[in-house]
């Protein structure tokens, strides 16, 4: 009987081991405790994968546990005045320094978008608000962090279209005087779905003959923009990296654009571009766009075009992914010209490192001015574990060196 219950503790031990062992590589910093958070994430995807295998509850409904565990309740301190708004029918919170007597100084703004693959995340978890905080203290600027609606209840492009109506509404003079903004120094950035967020705004509003104000900046933080091409380098580097695999990027995409799963799984092959897409294929040529340094041992291969993507027609999803609110990579050259400057950050061991250093090189090319600051130690997701248990060394150096860079640009 000893004997046995040696065995069984050796076993779950050993399988205990297995299931928390992820090779992660030498460069990156503090990996045990980045072991550790990927095994709490990859515990709630297989949970989430057997719940909607059983029909109980979708997949997406159950990762949102994730969301609904880092939420917190944004009040004011002693520093920083905050409140929950209502801009053009989208709820935002707004944070604002306290004013001191007399203070009628305009001040910078910030416009962000959280990220969670369009599907998750919040305004009102706790990284969020910490990371608002540190910008309107540091910044002395207001920030305006925007609740946009999330697929898969609201596929695209729903979460887009309350983020512009958001920065349409806060970009009127009335409105920046309501909270005593510079018209001249406001900008919109957002990390992963958030960045394509932002860059998908920062194109559109350029594009708008009614807009009068534009953006001064824009700061794209790993951002997502491009899902033509789900087998650059960086995607097949990256795999199985944590905190972002290549699957839960791939079903990110797939849930924004319908609750198809064919579409789904034509992703995953990537074998999901339509005729009308494929087009579109020269603007995410990574061969192109990409340096040497991150091509690799990786050699070129145009995506599969299919007649009907997915079993998806003309007006579906194949349709959508053409659409550059949704991949703000496939524009020509000549929309990219009139872009505010930009703050691109990429991270080594991220499944969207090709896309963010493609779009800084086509930026640049268009003679757009920006920095691109590339981690090479960084994995996605990084910027938002700036608290314990998940506090890594990494976030903490990134959020310095983002609110560095709108310090001295904005």
């Amino acid at each position: 009987m000893q004997l046995k219950g040696i065995f069984l503790l050796l076993s779950l031990g050993a399988f205990t081991s297995y299931y928390v062992y992820q090779p992660i590589p030498d460069k990156i910093e503090e990996r045990w405790k980045l072991m550790l958070t990927d095994c709490f994430f990859r515990s709630l995807s297989h949970l989430a994968d057997f719940s909607e295998l059983l029909g109980l509850k979708d997949y997406m409904g159950v990762m949102m546990f994730i969301t609904f565990a880092e939420r917190v309740v944004p009040v004011s301190d002693q520093r920083v005045h905050v409140t929950e708004e209502l801009f053009d029918g989208v709820e935002v919170v707004v944070y604002q320094p306290k004013l001191q007597g007399g203070d009628t100084e305009l001040r910078r703004a910030v416009i962000y978008l959280h990220g969670g693959g369009w599907c998750l995340g919040s305004a009102r978890m706790g990284p969020y608000d910490l990371l608002a905080r540190q910008m309107v203290i540091d910044l002395n600027s207001v920030v305006v962090s925007v609740e946009y609606r999330l697929a898969p209840e609201h596929h695209f492009p729903v979460p887009y279209e309350d983020v512009y109506r958001v920065v349409k509404h806060f970009l009127q003079r009335v409105v920046l005087a309501q909270y005593t903004v510079d018209p001249g120094r406001i900008a919109v950035s957002g990390d992963s779905a958030g960045g394509n967020l932002a860059a998908a705004v920062s194109q559109q509003l350029q594009q708008d003959p009614e807009q009068q104000l534009q953006l001064k900046v824009q700061a794209l933080l790993y951002p997502v923009l491009q899902a033509l091409d789900l087998n650059t380098p960086s995607y097949q580097q990256n795999q199985n990296m944590p905190i972002l695999p290549r699957t839960l990027m791939v079903r990110f995409w797939s849930e924004y654009f319908t609750s198809d799963k064919t579409f789904f799984r034509a992703m995953m092959t990537n074998t999901h571009n339509s005729p009308e897409s494929a087009a579109l294929l020269k603007f995410v040529n990574w061969s192109a766009f990409l340096p040497e340094s991150y091509r690799g041992k990786y050699n070129y291969s145009a995506p599969v075009v299919a007649l009907s993507a997915g079993g998806a027609g003309s007006d579906g999803p194949s349709r959508s992914i053409a659409d550059p609110r949704a991949s703000p990579l496939l524009v020509p050259d000549a929309a990219l010209r009139s872009l505010p400057k930009a703050y691109v950050l990429t991270c080594e061991y991220d499944v969207l490192r090709d896309d963010g250093v493609m779009y800084a090189a086509r930026l640049r090319r268009a003679g757009v001015e920006v920095t691109h600051e590339h981690y090479a130690s960084g994995f996605h997701g990084a910027l938002m574990f700036t608290v314990w248990p998940t506090d890594f060394l990494i976030g903490r150096t990134m959020t310095e060196n983002f609110i560095k860079w709108l310090q001295h640009n904005l």
